[in-house]
């Protein structure tokens, strides 16, 4: 059995898996196998495959019968291969101008070398070698670019913010290009993914989905996590180019406002705690900035990004999908997988895979697998040594050493000062005067 074979049985094992399940009757398995043949699966190979209900019929009637043996596809003949110098030639005419097409390719080989593969053949090998994707960076914003409408396009950023007990706060937010409506925001105690995913969350669930989110290159934005947010809901995620702050200035210009307007007023204020900073920063914004005339557009933010009727929202269970955290293991001989020192049990027939495994970052003890995209049931655990990820920090906030009201340098002062109140000057002291009687003898 080679590679190609169990994948492919492996494929096949995952489509019936539940439909071929005993306890079913014969209406629910009927169920099961319509619903199957009615929409498109990932196929072995990547690609979008239907599968009829009668040929899912005669898979589950082979696993029943011969187990998961049965479901490996029966050998046909040698397949004719691509000589490895011809390929090798294909990879390079290809790197040498990377929007050269297949047909190109073949078409330049036949001129040079008298024969060459097919373009079909050639596209699947420079999609194996990931030689198809385009050179052309992410589309530039500059001027006076304007989005059409709203949820057009969402620009990402943070900024940092004011020290709350010593420690700095960093806020994160996304404004709608189009209406300059603050879609997410929220102040956090860290730059990274968690106070990040917090602020777009939120957002998502108050405004809809952009179409397109443009951020920087800073950690928290080029995060796997974020772009497995942006994939699962359908937004396109681009990332601006190193030194291009300018195709970011609707938020940079946004983040000046909050300085000039929200910040100031932060600078003669003690503030309680995080909470109160987000509060007190919505209040500006729900009631001041969403509500006043932009310069720009001439409308108030919330009333132009509105004037097109309520956005779409995505359902709870979309949210949770998107923002589920995912990694990739290879299942032992044992059926198990290992995630941050912790031990769990898997299905036996994905043995030798590499899997996806979901879970919430707070909750390890929880994890989703799947196999190409397909639900393969629960993580059973073994062992739970760690229940969070390690860089799922809560937001903590430390409260301030209480003051022991010694004042050090008060007390240097002092006992300088004592210091100087017992030091004899004699330069300071008066002449002394001679004896009486001396002034006759020196005459």
């Amino acid at each position: 059995m080679d590679d190609r074979q169990a994948e492919i049985a492996l494929f096949r094992y995952s489509l019936v898996r539940e439909a071929a399940d005993p306890a079913l009757s014969s209406r629910e398995r009927g169920a099961l196998v319509r619903a199957l043949a009615e929409r498109d699966h990932l196929g072995p190979g990547g690609e979008r495959v239907r599968v009829s209900r009668p040929t899912l019929d005669r898979w589950i009637r082979a696993w029943r019968k011969g187990g998961f043996a049965a479901l490996l596809p029966q050998p046909r003949g040698p397949e004719p291969r691509i000589a490895a110098e011809l390929l090798a030639l294909a990879f390079a005419l290809k790197r040498e101008l990377p929007r050269r097409t297949a047909a190109q390719v073949a078409a330049i080989i036949r001129e040079s070398e008298g024969a060459s593969p097919s373009e079909r053949t050639l596209q699947r090998h420079f999609a194996r070698a990931g030689l198809n994707r385009s050179p052309s960076g992410p589309p530039r914003a500059y001027g006076r670019f304007e989005a059409a409408a709203p949820n057009d396009l969402w620009t990402g950023d943070a900024l940092h913010g004011p020290l709350l007990a010593g420690r700095r706060c960093y806020l994160f937010c996304l404004i709608d290009d189009h209406s300059r409506c603050l879609t997410g925001y929220r102040f956090g105690l860290a730059e990274d993914t968690l106070r990040l995913e917090a602020a777009l969350r939120a957002g998502l669930a108050a405004r809809g989905l952009p179409r397109m989110l443009y951020v920087d290159n800073g950690s928290p934005f080029a995060s796997q996590q974020l772009a497995r947010a942006a994939a699962v809901l359908a937004i396109r995620l681009v990332h601006s180019r190193a030194g291009e702050a300018a195709s970011r200035g609707k938020i940079e210009r946004l983040f000046g406002t909050v300085r000039g307007q929200f910040l100031v007023e932060l600078e003669g204020r003690k503030l309680a705690d995080l909470a109160e900073l987000n509060r007190l920063f919505a209040a500006w914004v729900e009631g001041v900035y969403h509500q006043r005339a932009h310069s720009e557009t001439g409308e108030a933010p919330l009333a132009r990004f509105l004037a097109h009727g309520p956005p779409a929202l995505p359902s709870p269970a979309e949210l949770r999908e998107a923002f589920l955290w995912a990694e990739r293991r290879r299942v032992s001989k044992t059926a198990t997988v290992e995630l941050y020192g912790n031990r769990y049990e898997v299905d036996a027939a994905l043995v030798g895979r590499q899997v996806e495994l979901l879970f919430d970052p707070f909750e390890l003890a929880e994890l989703e697998v799947r196999y190409q995209g397909r639900p393969m049931g629960s993580a059973l655990p073994q062992r739970i040594a760690r229940h969070v990820h390690p860089k799922a920090t809560p937001e903590t906030e430390t409260d301030p050493a209480p003051a022991t009201g010694i004042d050090y340098l008060g007390l240097i002062e002092a006992r300088h000062a004592e210091q100087l109140r017992r030091r004899i000057s004699y330069a300071a002291l008066p002449p002394a005067e001679a004896p009486p009687g001396n002034e006759d003898k020196e005459e």
